[in-house]
């Protein structure tokens, strides 16, 4: 690695569009001053960010990894290090940077770092990798191969450790998460970046057949009468089992699920995980819809509920508690009508509104693979 300038190193921060950029570009504004302090007296960082899909039609490391260096010699960039938003796979295990010493190139899969405090771990792990890549080292000095880069933050992402990187790969240290820990984190880092709570304002058609149903239901004295006579469990089986329907029908109308055209152990696992962050983030955009809902249906229950038309009706005084009852019920039954409303939903929209657009984008491009696959 050589410097462009005498004292200054020239950092760019390559970054995927959206969720990554946005964190580039925050990082960047504390991220010279930082690395000037951790580096020593008379040593000066310019950090810029470049914001452009570099992981487009394809997930292989290796893949990404020459693509990031021929970008940094095109620029005569000192380091890259380049952020995505998509969970990337090696050997079985889950990526979670990336280094080449030779080369002054970094890859960093932000869904491993989690969903809690990504800023500050993004930040953490571009520091220490720009740290150890701009380290000045002896003529013919060879990178180290198996020695620890990220020693205190990998102790905090525990069980982050170093894993296998082939001499094709252009890799001469990774790091990567494995077990149970290390799936939820980066299950939690796809949900995550896939936003659920924006499926509220995106299944428009949805939630307008929800709240139709909700406010039809809310006035049915039989609906009254079957609220006050329904129990705590049975409520909440009506709950999980209305919940349970959205989720299914969205994901089977909108064809959110994915099946791998590849047989192999790591074709499967992938497919797993996407499955899994779907499921995951479908359910709780449903989950905040549902809430949402009842909160409109107490609200229209305060509103419409006349004392003697419902004690008329149940033989039975309308007190605090049947309101919330009713609008559980009513809830329940609102949503299984939003979930039929869904079906007026293209599935376009409905994929808009469970992913992010580069997780549409990442779907996109493995739909189309797998139809190669079967024409050919």
């Amino acid at each position: 690695m050589q410097a462009s300038s005498p004292g200054v190193t020239v950092v760019a921060l390559l970054a995927d569009p959206d969720a990554p950029t946005e964190i580039a570009q925050r990082m960047a504004q504390t991220l010279p001053a930082r690395l000037a302090d951790k580096s020593g007296p008379g040593r000066r960082f310019d950090v810029r960010v470049v914001s452009e899909p570099f992981t487009a039609g394809t997930e292989d490391p290796p893949t990404l990894m020459r693509r990031i260096m021929d970008r940094g010699s095109a620029e005569n960039w000192d380091i890259v290090v380049a952020l995505t938003d998509l969970p990337l796979h090696s050997h079985g295990r889950r990526l979670v940077v990336n280094l080449s010493h030779e080369h002054g190139v970094a890859l960093l899969s932000l869904p491993s770092l989690g969903g809690l405090r990504l800023q500050t771990r993004a930040r953490q792990a571009v520091e220490e990798a720009v740290l150890d890549l701009a380290a000045p080292r002896a003529t013919g000095e060879e990178p180290p191969q198996r020695q620890p880069l990220l020693g205190p933050f990998a102790r905090r992402l525990a069980p982050l450790h170093l894993g296998p990187a082939g001499e094709e790969e252009n890799a001469e240290l990774r790091y990567v998460v494995s077990g149970p820990r290390g799936y939820v984190r980066v299950l939690v880092g796809m949900v995550r970046a896939n936003q659920p709570w924006r499926m509220v304002p995106g299944l428009s058609k949805a939630l307008a057949a929800a709240l139709a149903t909700g406010a039809i239901a809310t006035l049915d004295s039989t609906v009254w009468s079957l609220a006050e006579a329904l129990s705590a469990p049975r409520l909440v089986i009506a709950m999980v089992g209305s919940v349970g329907l959205m989720i299914g029908w969205l994901i089977v109308d909108g064809e959110l699920w994915h099946r791998s055209a590849e047989g192999s152990p790591d074709a499967r696992q992938r497919a797993r995980l996407y499955n899994a962050s779907t499921v995951v983030t479908v359910g709780i955009g449903v989950l905040v819809c549902y809430v949402g809902l009842m909160v409109i249906n107490l609200l229209w229950a305060l509103f419409i509920l006349n004392d003697q038309v419902f004690a008329s009706m149940t033989q039975t005084s309308l007190h605090a508690t049947d309101y919330w009852t009713l609008s559980w019920f009513v809830t329940s039954i609102a949503t299984v009508g939003g979930a039929l409303g869904s079906g007026l939903e293209s599935d376009e929209a409905i994929r808009a509104a469970a992913y992010s657009k580069r997780e549409q984008e990442r779907r996109h491009m493995l739909q189309d693979d797998h139809g190669d696959q079967l024409v050919t």
